[in-house]
Parts: structure tokens; C-alpha cells; sequence
């Protein structure tokens, strides 16, 4: 499927800026939809929206469905009359240098506001929230005694749980629904609350012609509701521990080690024997919330790389085909269409081009991997297609700034060969005086590509320290947020004038904007 010329902006919902120490989808995110307005931008790419478990990281989460408690919005609370406004802490504001979000910290701030807000609710007298938790139940119903029983096991993962729990025998699941019965509605009024809050967040971005992008991971975590509920679709042994995980063997971001990311792999013979029935609702509900899914490790559905779970690294593994053609005719027949783009980065075979072509789906593109170790041509300008999505970089690289200035050698790489490979990228750029920023987001906006999309530290010129995330390092990122004066007028108009010149404009044109 072919999307129209267009721009727009990549940004987590957890870097935007407010008081309460995390961005959110509360009014931050109101006022970076009139940027993006401003701006003439169509899409907005956001992680994976999913409560987060271990690392803090989106791609680890406890749920393929729910939503992440820490992007509810105080502000919002009070406005749809859940909490006061004097019930509002007077938060200072961040003074930290890198305005860093503390995951910790403001875990505990929002649970006791959203416990605070759930003491005063009565579920009998809204309709809305009845209406929620019956269409949700599927997935909310398990979901919520999973929170409510780890909330009673203090944290520890299911696999360390009483035998009978963790295998889930009818009775221990029934007397646990009866006596945790208001912590089971507490994250059920949660998830509602979210489910209001992001409802109210698209519904203006509908309104301004902004479509969201979001992005589904591959894999889920091996402590989520996902494997606790069906343990019958992952190999898993039978104390529930997995057997065979995910990652990816040594490559550019990894060359000694390769990536061991510890996701239990799917036992895809039985979710083929269900019609892949539980793929098809993971689908359904990310689409729910976006209008375009960024399909994470697309690579991984023709051949993904399994490593016994013994294994310290992922140097040790197989590659194994996958479900391919199978799966996704399936998830065309039942989903009517495939609103995806194929995350197909990595080490890309005929057969993974192919799969990703006979369905379709644009693939990406990303401008750093153009002029980088090896430099994959592929991803230079002049060898884009239309039906594909370019980056200047994704959460996983460094920003253009750092990348350029900033990065140290690699284990393949020497100091020369960076040295060349910069002044490559210079010769290529055509211009020594323009901001390398500037000058990779230029080359995004005029390339073919049907679609292009920024990461908002490159609009803003931001270096490592403004890095989402580093691939193969557990601790320490998704943190960085940014403060609305760094959008100043400048990055407002000179981003504007390169959506204008590259004819990507969302919306009607400002006067200020004149054709040539």
C-alpha cells in the first residue's frame, strides 16, 4: 500500500516535556501535535506504548495490549474529573542538565495519584468504563490478574510464583480473582484510563490530518501476561522458563557478542494450528491505537535466529525459517489489509526482500547506514525507492550529530576509516557550510521515499547525550526528554521550509510559504 508524499517526526510520548518527570499523552502532547501542525507534518512515530517491565525499555513490556500507566496524564485526570486539582503535587521542576526521566521516581508518583484517583471511582455509575472492560476482556481480564498477583508476589517474575498459579489451575486462578478482586479493578480502571486519554489524543490528530505510526516488537518479554496466559505458544519448559530466546547473531551494533535480547521464541507450529488467532488480536490492537504498525525484526517471520537459552551470548544459534507467506496472508485475511511497514534492517536476504515485496510493505531506510562501516548503498539517497520509509537514524543509532562528530571507533572500524568515511559524507552532502543536522535531514526530505521520517534530536541538533537507546546495553536509556524552548523559531521555520521545498506539506499551505 502506497502512502502519499509526506514527513513527520519521531518522538516517544515519554521524552515530551512536563512537570510530573516523564512526558505523557497529557497536554505536552497536545501542544507537539500544533508543531507538528506548524510544521506541515502527517505522521507522528511514537516506541511501543506497552507498560514497561525491566530496563525501562518500550520493548520489554508486560503486555502486548495494555497501555503504559506512565504516559496517563495528572492533568488530564483532574479535566475528566477523576482527581482535584489540589490533589496535584507541586512538583518541582526537573533540574537535572539532561532533563533524564527517573523511572523509579516517577513510578511512584503516578501510581499513588492513579490509586488516589481509584479510591473515589465508582465503576457501577460510568457506562464508558462498563462498556470498556467488556469490549477489552479478552486480554484485560488476564492482564489484570497478572499485574494484581505479581503486585502480591512483590514483583517477582510468574515463573517464580506457587506451582499452581503459575501453571494456571482453574481453582488457584478463581480463589486469586476473589481475593485480589480490587486490585484486579485497579489496573482494569488503569487501563481505562489510558484508553480515555489516548482516544482524546488521536481524536485531535485526526482532526489536524496527523497519522500516528506506532511500533510492535516481534518478540514479547518472558515475565509479561503474554507467555503467563498462553505458555502453549512459546517454548517454554515446564517450570515456564524458556528454553530457546531471540536475539541476533554478531553484526554492527555487536560484532563480538551479537545481540542476546532473551525472548522466549514462538512455538509457531501452534499458533499456526489456532490460525495464529493471538497474532491476529496483537494486530488488531496496536491498530486500534495507531494508523500504521512498524513491524519490529520483520526478518525474523522469513528466518530468525534461535539461541539456546544456556547460551551467556547470541554467538551461539541457528537461523530457523519462520512463518513467512503463511502468517501474513492470514493476517491479511483477517485484518482486511496490512497497515505495516517492515522493520527490515539487519542481515536481509533475497527471500526477506521478497516477503516483504509479494505483500506489499515498505521497508526503511536509514541514512547513517549509507555512509557507516561498510557503507550499505542501498540506504544512500540515490538508490531510495517511493514505496519505502527513510530515517536519518532510528532509537537504536546515535543522533546525526553524534554520529558525525561524536561517535568513537568501532571494534571493525579505525580511526582512518571513520576519518574517510566522514569526508565522504561531506563530499556527498555537496556542502562543508550547512549543519550536518540540517544537511541529513535535507537528504531525507528530498528523497524519494514516499515517507520521511525525523527524529526530533536531529531537527534539533542534539549529540549522543541526547541518545534514545544503545542496542546490546540493558541499563541507562530511554531516559532523554527535551524542553519546548529548544523548538525555537529558527527549527520551526527552517523544518518548515523543508517540508515546503521537498513538497511534503500536510494541510493547507501558510501564506508565508510561497511556490516558486
Amino acid at each position: 500500500m502506497r502512502h502519499k508524499r509526506a514527513s513527520g517526526i519521531l518522538l516517544h510520548p515519554t521524552s515530551l516535556p512536563g512537570r510530573f518527570g516523564i512526558g505523557d499523552i497529557g497536554p505536552a502532547a497536545w501542544a507537539f501535535v500544533d508543531f507538528l501542525t506548524e510544521t506541515g507534518q502527517h505522521w507522528w512515530q511514537m516506541l511501543p506504548l506497552g507498560p514497561t517491565g525491566a530496563g525501562n525499555s518500550p520493548y520489554q513490556s508486560h503486555s502486548s495490549f495494555a497501555g503504559n500507566p506512565l504516559l496517563i496524564s495528572p492533568e488530564e485526570m483532574v479535566n475528566d474529573g477523576f482527581l482535584d486539582q489540589q490533589e496535584l503535587p507541586d512538583v518541582p521542576p526537573i533540574d537535572n542538565p539532561d532533563h533524564r526521566v527517573d523511572f523509579h521516581a516517577v513510578a511512584v508518583l503516578k501510581e499513588s495519584l492513579l490509586r488516589r484517583a481509584f479510591s473515589k471511582f465508582h465503576p457501577d455509575r460510568d457506562h464508558k468504563y462498563q462498556e470498556f472492560v467488556t469490549n477489552e476482556a479478552e486480554w484485560l481480564d488476564d492482564f489484570s490478574l497478572y499485574m494484581a498477583l505479581k503486585h502480591a508476589h512483590n514483583g517477582q517474575a510468574w515463573w517464580d510464583w506457587e506451582p499452581a498459579l503459575r501453571m494456571r489451575q482453574a481453582e488457584a486462578l478463581a480463589v486469586a480473582r476473589r481475593k485480589f478482586e480490587d486490585e484486579v479493578r485497579y489496573h482494569k480502571f488503569v487501563q481505562y484510563l489510558f484508553a480515555r486519554q489516548w482516544h482524546a489524543l488521536r481524536t485531535l490528530c485526526r482532526s489536524r490530518n496527523i497519522e500516528l505510526i506506532g511500533d510492535l516488537p516481534i518478540y514479547v518479554a518472558e515475565d509479561s501476561a503474554d507467555v503467563w496466559s498462553r505458555p502453549d505458544l512459546f517454548h517454554l519448559d515446564e517450570n515456564g522458563r524458556a528454553t530457546l530466546v531471540a536475539g541476533v547473531p554478531p553484526d554492527l551494533f555487536s560484532p563480538e557478542h551479537g545481540q542476546r535480547w532473551g525472548n522466549p521464541i514462538y512455538n509457531w507450529d501452534a499458533h499456526k494450528a489456532e490460525g495464529y488467532k493471538w497474532w491476529a488480536s496483537r494486530l488488531k490492537a496496536s491498530i486500534n491505537h495507531v494508523d500504521l504498525v512498524r513491524l519490529d525484526h520483520f526478518r525474523g517471520f522469513e528466518a530468525y535466529w534461535e539461541v539456546p537459552a544456556t547460551s551467556p551470548t547470541a554467538a551461539i544459534g541457528q537461523w530457523v525459517e519462520g512463518p513467512g507467506a503463511d502468517f501474513l496472508e492470514s493476517m491479511r485475511n483477517q485484518l482486511g489489509s496490512l497497515p505495516l511497514v517492515a522493520e527490515d534492517l539487519g542481515v536481509i536476504t533475497d527471500k526477506v526482500e521478497k516477503l516483504r515485496d509479494d505483500f506489499g510493505l515498505p521497508g526503511m531506510r536509514i541514512l547513517q547506514f549509507g555512509f557507516g562501516p561498510g557503507g550499505d548503498g542501498g540506504h544512500l539517497p540515490h538508490n531510495h525507492v517511493h514505496h519505502c520509509v527513510v530515517y536519518t537514524g532510528t532509537h537504536d543509532n546515535d543522533t546525526s550529530v553524534g554520529w558525525f562528530y561524536q561517535s568513537p571507533p568501532s571494534m571493525i572500524q579505525s580511526q582512518e576509516q571513520i576519518h574517510e568515511e566522514r569526508a565522504y559524507t561531506r563530499r556527498y552532502i555537496g556542502s562543508h557550510d550547512e549543519a550536518i543536522h540540517w544537511a541529513f535531514n535535507r537528504l531525507a526530505m528530498k528523497s524519494v521515499a514516499d515517507t520521511a521520517i525525523l527524529p526530533l534530536q536531529d531537527i534539533l541538533g542534539l549529540g549522543s547525550s541526547a541518545r534514545m537507546n544503545i542496542p546490546g546495553e540493558a541499563d541507562g536509556h530511554w531516559g532523554w526528554r527535551f524542553e519546548f524552548s529548544q523548538i525555537t523559531h529558527e527549527v520551526r521555520a527552517h523544518l518548515a521550509d523543508l517540508t515546503y521545498v521537498y513538497q511534503r506539506w500536510n494541510g493547507q499551505i501558510p501564506n508565508h510559504l510561497h511556490r516558486w
